[in-house]
């Protein structure tokens, strides 16, 4: 009953993102980080990975998008929605925290309403300033916050600075 119960629940959380993408296109979001064709972008926290399939997409076939979450069926999904789309240059990982991928390997990391969902925060922020590029960018949103919060959790370790606020995300980079 329980993984029927999770489910459900993961399905309902989709068809909100499928509501949310029509009125603000992932697309249009994706323009404020800057992401180029040839990129290496990580989508930490995808869920159902509207994200990750628009910066697909965007970066072609010489760019590569890494896929992140904790749930088992939001990878499951990225997987099949890639696959239906014949992108082959996206890859999931399933991952609370460690992503696997090389030191200073991404040039931009999208971090996108999970952060306050996040329980180990601070190593999450440590990971991702480790695998983003010198020059990279930590594109940054989450609805459940404000700017203020937003500022003070990204900035209180010192690994990331305030590079740009935008309409709908603020851009980080290391310090």
């Amino acid at each position: 009953m329980e993984h029927l119960e999770t489910n459900f629940n993961y399905e309902i959380m989709c068809f909100f993102y499928k509501v949310r993408d029509f009125f603000s296109s992932p697309l249009n979001i994706l323009k404020e980080a800057d992401i180029k064709p040839g990129y290496n972008v990580l989508d930490f926290g995808c869920g159902p990975g509207s994200y990750s399939i628009a910066a697909s997409k965007v970066v072609g076939e010489n760019g590569r998008i890494y896929a992140l979450d904790i749930n088992p069926m939001a990878v499951k999904k990225v997987k099949c929605s890639a696959a239906k789309q014949g992108l082959s240059n996206l890859k999931t990982i399933q991952s609370d925290c460690k992503t696997g991928l090389p030191d200073g390997s991404m040039d931009v990391i999208l971090l996108y309403d999970v952060y306050h969902d996040l329980y180990n925060r601070l190593q999450v922020l440590k990971e991702l300033y480790c695998i983003l590029k010198p020059e990279g960018i930590l594109s940054f949103s989450d609805h459940h916050m404000g700017m203020e919060e937003i500022l003070s959790e990204i900035t209180k370790n010192g690994l990331f600075r305030l590079k740009k606020e935008h309409k709908k995300t603020c851009s980080f980079v290391k310090t």
